[in-house]
């Protein structure tokens, strides 16, 4: 191994980076290097002699994919570009576009967001309310990430209810197909099929993949994990790396059965344990240690830290939720007043450098108020994803369009917006035709039947919007890098007058000039990527030096943020637990931390057998250890006297974790005024020495004899 690859290395380190006979599992603890053991093996795996177009290394948001992908070319450099770091979504996308035709997908299939599925499941449903759609998309996509289809789904189904949600979940199959797009979960499933039902498929991806490293294993569901065995073969060539501490995602289908299958599907399994944690002082990580002490281990461990004892760990205890925030105004104010009396040493302490952590989003709303009162720069983490806004889901639903005709959904937004005369009554007779012809209402506008049912003047409508999409297309295939794509994409808002229908849709002009602002944005970016300026977040790797307009728009349903764009901002940061996994400040402060916030709601479990209870006290002491991990230097734990619920208030309780951490009674308690109290005294005292030995500094200098100029 070469100097540059061991150097920074410990032992525990080394041994999981060196590691290539076989299957590999690395449990590296919160705070212990798992991005840098994984870019230091990918760096090794390519020195030992593995093609780098060989190795592929998957994880689980595109911000981490980004990441992971600018370490390596730190530390690897030209070479690390052939290498395929993607997420798990970004690879089965990847997958179903080179193979999916096996399974009657078009190359051009569409990737449906959210509120698609939404809208298609509330159709399915006989156009029941949106709550109810979404009930159902959430106990649909559960049954997805078990591996169950609705014909599966009805045989464990439980109960009417159950039963409903199976039938509607059929229904809602035979539309993807019949729309030719897949929703998020398909991009696990499909690929899964694609691999199990098709040997030949099988091998081409086994014999093209030499390793795969996977983060963040432990938040796996079950039918990733079939996916990672169908592509590893019996070979058994991975590095799985992830923290069974950490795995705070099983509502979402993530399951610890994963870590306990690896040892029993790979008998022949490596462990290497990362138990240095480079984060956080000993103060903290013996509160964490001892918060996750009571849950079951599957692989024991214990966290140390080399960065000294530092700051105790403190408790709060607040009258309410104003009194909280106020208290955490004041925390902040005072640790960044004793950070400029320190700054000639380095401690000066910016607004980012403190965090506020949350159970639940609706916990921000009080320290919004109180930081807008104190004039505390913040940002609220997970906040609205640029690919959210109204005006940008517009253009992507037109651009999906172009790269499938067959996307229903998409068709429906963009004939509408901007508004071109074609009416509901219009839209639900093409939607009756193309249901009886078994067409895409793309395709069924284009019948020479569809005048048997629709009036002159809206048929005209139609093929007119059916034309100019066309066309659209057509120049799409032809918009080759940045500067045509640019234009191509100004060109078209002109064209069907978006900025205009922007305008006429707001009554605040700053609105609508910040929407158009966006739209600009989002036009920039998209042809950033046609040029091939930047890594391609859904695919891991640029393969070609340029893009078609229509290529950049295949993948555009995976890409969530701008993020890329925004640089770093100088801001208290406000989050949910859930949103902070894998992030870190040197000040944390957690919020709410009583019984019934955190541990959610545990005593009001009616209805649950206990063994389902005992799980999810797991999972929620699991999410206390992840907030306390993300603390470097100080941590705050708050918990409030009176809280409210709903319209109540009701007397709180400390969470059970508070006494699990088992501190010191003589170091937790603290009150952040009467410490500002004490700095603002050691301010003025620090004033008044100056002050004074200025005087007699002054004192002690004998005056000047004036002398005459000619002398």
């Amino acid at each position: 191994m070469s100097d540059s690859l061991a150097a920074g290395l410990n032992l525990a380190q080394l041994e999981a980076v060196n590691y290539f006979e076989g299957p590999c599992l690395v449990l590296a603890g919160a705070g212990s290097g798992k991005t840098r053991v994984i870019t230091h093996k990918i760096g090794r795996l390519i020195q030992s002699g593995l093609k780098a177009e060989q190795i592929a290394a998957i994880t689980f948001t595109n911000k981490a994919a980004a990441e992971m992908r600018e370490r390596a070319k730190k530390l690897i450099g030209r070479p690390a570009k052939g290498v395929l770091i993607c997420t798990f979504h970004s690879l089965g996308m990847r997958m179903l576009r080179q193979d999916g035709e096996v399974l009657g997908l078009k190359k051009q299939f569409s990737i449906l967001d959210t509120d698609d599925v939404t809208s298609i499941i509330k159709d399915a449903g006989g156009g029941t309310d949106a709550a109810t759609a979404r009930q159902w998309q959430w106990t649909i996509s559960r049954w997805k990430n078990m591996g169950l289809n609705s014909a599966q789904a009805a045989e464990i189904a439980s109960g009417e209810e159950e039963a409903l949600t199976a039938r509607i979940m059929a229904r809602y199959e035979e539309r993807l197909t019949a729309y030719q797009s897949v929703d998020f979960d398909d991009l696990i499933g499909l690929p899964l099929k694609l691999l199990q039902e098709h040997d030949a498929v099988r091998t081409k991806w086994q014999e093209s993949l030499g390793h795969v490293l996977v983060d963040e294993y432990q938040d796996t569901n079950a039918t990733q994990y079939e996916v990672l065995k169908c592509l590893v073969g019996e070979r058994g060539r991975f590095t799985a790396v992830g923290d069974d501490d950490q795995s705070i995602y099983g509502w979402r289908g993530a399951t610890l059965d994963n870590l306990k299958k690896l040892p029993v599907d790979y008998p022949n399994l490596k462990v290497v344990k990362l138990e240095q944690n480079y984060r956080s002082t000993s103060a903290i990580l013996r509160a964490a240690n001892n918060v996750i002490g009571p849950n079951p281990k599957l692989f024991p461990k214990t966290l140390f830290s080399e960065l000294g004892e530092g700051e105790p760990v403190r408790v709060v205890d607040c009258d309410s939720e104003e009194h909280e925030a106020s208290r955490v105004v004041a925390r902040i104010q005072s640790l960044r007043a004793e950070g400029s009396l320190q700054a000639a040493g380095g401690q000066y302490r910016e607004w980012k450098d403190f965090c506020v952590l949350y159970r639940a989003n609706h916990m921000a709303k009080p320290f919004e108020k109180a930081f807008r009162k104190a004039n505390i720069p913040y940002k609220v983490s997970g906040g609205q994803s640029f690919f959210d806004r109204a005006e940008i889901k517009d253009l992507c639903c037109w651009l999906r369009l172009l790269a499938n005709n067959d996307d229903d959904p998409a068709f429906m937004r963009a004939v509408t917006t901007p508004k071109r005369g074609i009416g509901h009554t219009t839209l639900g007779g093409l939607g009756t035709f193309a249901s009886q012809y078994k067409l895409s209402l793309f395709e069924a506008l284009f019948s020479h039947s569809l005048s048997s049912v629709l009036p002159a003047k809206a048929l005209a409508s139609l093929n007119e919007f059916g034309r100019y999409l066309n066309d659209l297309e057509y120049r799409a295939k032809r918009t080759v890098g940045a500067e045509d794509a640019l234009v191509f994409l100004k060109d078209w808002l002109k064209e069907i007058d978006y900025e205009k229908n922007l305008y006429d849709g707001e009554d605040s002009e700053k609105i609508a000039a910040a929407k158009w602002t966006n739209v600009m944005d989002f036009c920039e970016w998209m042809a950033q990527r046609c040029g091939g300026q930047d890594d391609d977040e859904a695919g891991g790797v640029i393969t070609a030096p340029l893009k078609t307009m229509l290529e950049v728009v295949q993948s555009i349903a995976l890409l969530s943020t701008l993020s890329e764009r925004e640089g770093e901002q100088n801001v208290v940061t406000l989050s949910t637990l859930h949103a902070a996994k894998g992030l870190e400040w040197p000040h944390v402060v957690l919020a709410g931390v009583n019984e019934g916030l955190l541990p959610f709601k545990m005593e009001d479990d009616d209805g649950h057998n206990t063994d389902d209870i005992a799980l999810r006290l797991q999972e929620e002491r699991r999410l206390m250890y992840v907030g306390i991990t993300r603390a470097q230097r100080t941590l705050a734990v708050n918990w409030l006297r009176r809280r409210k619920k709903g319209r109540d208030t009701i007397a709180g309780l400390p969470s059970r974790f508070i006494a699990e951490m088992a501190l010191s009674k003589e170091t937790v308690k603290e009150d952040p005024r009467e410490k500002i109290k004490a700095l603002r005294a050691e301010f003025a005292q620090r004033a008044l020495d100056a002050a004074a030995l200025q005087a007699a500094s002054q004192a002690a200098t004998p005056a000047t004899a004036k002398v005459p100029a000619w002398e």
